[in-house]
């Protein structure tokens, strides 16, 4: 199909030095950044927390949202320095020159691409819960083409429209979660909330429900990555951020403890959530809660297809990839080619791969980017310690180095198989980094 000509003038608002369109707001940006963390965790989250922590999973919430918080503030350091596309890639290649910034980019990009595949394949399993048929091949295969062909057509017809369609997916997955709080407090079992110490006698149990925090609280990182189509990224980013982890820890809390005040067998549940739904509300409340998980992945899948392209656009601005990717829509001033591109890759993993190991890929390559990152506020606060707007962290390098130190313990309770991979795709980005030539006009790396 022919792409429409060009109109004979940019959109308003476009960014000269790049050609994208700043068309994003402050409150927009909150939207999306709460969309990109609220995904398929939080309806799994309350059975897998109370299994491995017992009366302890309602503290460790709220413990992994304060050390969650530490990564969120290196991010929003770090962002208020630029008003560029490309996140911890930018970061890591400012601080630390063109490889370890590259690296840092090619993970993340592998986080974007697995991260996309495992939530097509997650939803997939959402929907069977009450339409069989999508437990089936063809249903399988349809449900992942049709929603991320869906996702990819809004995120190409320009980041307005992409915004909009973020945010109305972010209140359609919070709606059936304030749902769940607000009628479940009144149905509580308050005897039933306990508040045990967590089990610093057993580490591996530990580690494995880090992990599993983790990935509850994942995907902050991705807000950054479009800041070329924001309009005042320096200053909206880093406010994005922090409300987002404040909004989103209170309502993890809030979740966790009407779970376990309304579900006496919490930790055997499949689908907590709609489980304890049906205890208090009845057969509808659970469905509105089904169907709330299946918005909830399509949200975060959504934002995976809006930020990941930004990435693979960066990369190729700069010479790293090949420079068809960094090509924009004549009329929608999006990146084309690296929006389809990632679509066709999401696509081929999510039906060869499953959704365990996809996921896990992406843990490991997200935590990467992480330690990137901290490291990077770290050089930059030093580095720039009176530019104008940038926001200066409390006790200067004591937040980056223990979201370093966090990052790295939770990199340590991985697999070796795990480990593996994630050094494979490290080995696989410094081969395509060999061949890196020079960057297009609008890129930005030495």
């Amino acid at each position: 199909m022919p792409l429409p000509p060009a109109p004979p003038s940019h959109p308003p608002g476009t960014d000269p030095a790049t050609g994208l369109v700043r068309a994003v707001g402050r409150w927009q940006i909150v939207g999306l950044s709460i969309n990109d963390v609220v995904g398929s965790g939080i309806y799994l989250l309350p059975a897998a927390a109370a299994l491995l922590l017992g009366g302890a999973s309602l503290w460790a919430i709220l413990a992994a949202g304060l050390a969650v918080t530490l990564l969120v503030l290196c991010y929003a350091q770090a962002s208020s320095h630029f008003e560029g596309p490309g996140g911890a890639y930018l970061y890591a290649r400012e601080a630390f020159g063109p490889f370890a910034g590259f690296l840092t980019g090619w993970m993340t990009l592998i986080t974007r691409v697995t991260v996309a595949a495992a939530l097509s394949n997650g939803l997939a399993l959402a929907v069977s819960l009450f339409w069989p048929w999508a437990s089936t091949v063809p249903g399988r295969t349809a449900i992942v083409v049709a929603s991320l062909g869906l996702l990819t057509w809004i995120n190409l017809v320009g980041v307005r429209t992409a915004a909009r369609a973020g945010v109305a997916l972010t209140i359609a997955k919070l709606l059936p979660l304030l749902f769940f709080v607000v009628v479940g407090l009144a149905y509580m079992d308050w005897s039933a909330v306990r508040l045990e110490a967590l089990p610093l006698d057993q580490p591996a149990q530990l580690g494995e429900a880090a992990l599993l925090l983790l990935f509850a609280y994942a995907g902050f990182e991705n807000t950054p990555a479009a800041a070329g189509e924001y309009r005042n990224p320096r200053r909206d980013v880093p406010f994005a951020l922090v409300a987002m982890i404040a909004l989103v820890t209170a309502l993890y809390v809030l979740v966790q403890m009407v779970a376990q005040g309304t579900l006496p067998a919490l930790a055997q549940s499949e689908t907590p959530l709609a489980e304890a739904a049906a205890g208090f509300a009845g057969r509808g409340a659970a469905l509105l809660l089904t169907v709330g998980a299946a918005i909830s992945i399509l949200g975060t899948n959504f934002n995976t297809m809006l930020f990941g392209p930004r990435y693979m656009y960066a990369l190729a601005l700069d010479g790293y990839l090949p420079r068809p990717l960094a090509r924009l829509h004549p009329r929608w001033r999006t990146p084309v080619v690296a929006i389809i591109v990632q679509a066709g890759l999401a696509v081929a993993l999510a039906l060869t791969g499953s959704f365990v190991e996809l996921a896990l890929l992406s843990v490991i390559a997200r935590l990467f980017a992480y330690v990137a990152t901290a490291c990077a506020a770290i050089v930059l606060q030093r580095r720039h310690p009176h530019r104008e707007g940038a926001l200066r962290l409390p006790g200067g390098p004591l937040i980056p180095v223990a979201a370093i130190v966090l990052s790295l313990a939770l990199l340590a309770s991985a697999s070796l198989a795990n480990l593996a991979m994630g050094a494979a795709a490290i080995a696989l980005g410094a081969v395509v980094y060999a061949f890196r030539r020079p960057p297009l006009p609008g890129g930005s790396a030495p």
